[in-house]
């Protein structure tokens, strides 16, 4: 068993900065790739950035030049520094890892709650 929790949202002014992070407690024989995806309202969930466990990163192009996604793989947890936000900005984030279980390695897809970041003008 294995859960992800967020923090770190809020509110900002456009223009400010944000840093979210995400660590994943319970067990598990580890992680593969951790991300964060996001959605706004009345819009399909989009991925924002991830990481691989290499610390290979893939960002949207929305955040290119903006946010930077971490990773401390000893400590399973993933960070996002987000600056210059805009007010298009603003959803909830969702942390995401892929999980391999301690007995059976099998891969399982984790989601976190999701924390909300409202960016105002």
């Amino acid at each position: 068993q294995v859960q992800l929790v967020e923090s770190g949202g809020g509110l900002v002014q456009a223009g400010g900065s944000l840093r979210l992070s995400c660590a994943a407690s319970g067990n598990f024989f580890g992680i593969s790739i951790m991300g964060w995806y996001r959605q706004a309202p009345g819009k399909q969930r989009e991925m924002v950035a991830t990481v691989t466990r290499g610390t290979n990163i893939n960002y949207a192009d929305s955040v290119k030049g903006r946010f930077t996604i971490s990773r401390d793989n000893a400590k399973n947890t993933v960070h996002l520094q987000m600056n210059s936000l805009k007010p298009e900005d603003t959803a909830v984030y969702y942390c995401n890892a892929g999980v391999l279980d301690s007995t059976t390695r099998a891969y399982f897809v984790v989601w976190g709650q999701g924390t909300l970041v409202t960016v105002s003008s």
